[in-house]
């Protein structure tokens, strides 16, 4: 494309659902730390990827330590997060100029595909947002006996990076924040800016809970 691509890592989070004293990013998975895999997922697949780290204004001393323990010395600039993910991706956002693309992902998701990687840097080709996603598989009950229950045939996970022209998603985000933005895709989706969504990878996961990270190690085998 002969763009600039920015990567911004959302991890200005701090585990509540995880439960005890470390943030999940911080955690270690195979012999490295979630964040750190999750950015080398990208650096690897995409040499000169310019790389945005949103952390808690608690934890950056704490990357600064285990990047220097690791090793880990991937050129980044680091970003205060926000009140909530929006303000958090707004900040990071305010680093990046027009006329480049940007991959926002969450710092927890380790294990994005270099394939995954390409195809949405092909789609961003056409489109101006692009969004990953996969099927919902269980069965759908609602909760609401008034309700029917969903179909799921009509339903999708969407996962991240979420990627967008920096123009289309910077203005975005100049919006105010509305508590119905789940997404950087609803940001944009509010600013009428038209969001394609093309299939994901199972697994690319999100690490959240216990039960997350007890997968994340069985498929390093460490």
């Amino acid at each position: 494309m002969g763009k600039d691509i920015y990567g911004i890592f959302v991890a200005g989070g701090r585990g509540v659902r995880m439960g005890g004293d470390v943030p999940k990013q911080f955690l270690e998975v195979g012999g490295k730390t979630v964040l750190q895999r999750t950015i080398e997922s990208f650096t690897e697949a995409i040499p000169g990827i310019k790389v945005i780290t949103v952390l808690p204004e608690s934890g950056i001393e704490t990357w600064k330590q285990i990047c220097e323990k690791y090793s880990f010395d991937c050129p980044q600039r680091i970003v205060k997060g926000g009140f909530t993910r929006f303000h958090s991706v707004r900040n990071a956002l305010e680093h990046v100029p027009d006329g480049a693309l940007v991959m926002i992902q969450d710092g927890v998701r380790p294990f994005c595909s270099r394939d995954l990687l390409r195809r949405l840097l092909d789609a961003l080709e056409e489109h101006r947002a692009v969004c990953p996603c996969t099927p919902v598989t269980d069965s759908l009950k609602s909760t609401d006996h008034a309700l029917p229950d969903p179909d799921r045939s009509k339903l999708v996970a969407v996962q991240t990076p979420q990627c967008f022209r920096s123009e289309d998603i910077r203005e975005a985000y100049r919006q105010a924040y509305d508590t119905a933005f789940t997404d950087d895709a609803s940001v944009a989706a509010k600013k009428g800016i038209p969001v394609t969504l093309i299939q994901g990878d199972r697994y690319n996961i999100k690490i959240t809970t216990p039960e997350d990270l007890e997968l994340a190690r069985l498929l390093t085998g460490r």
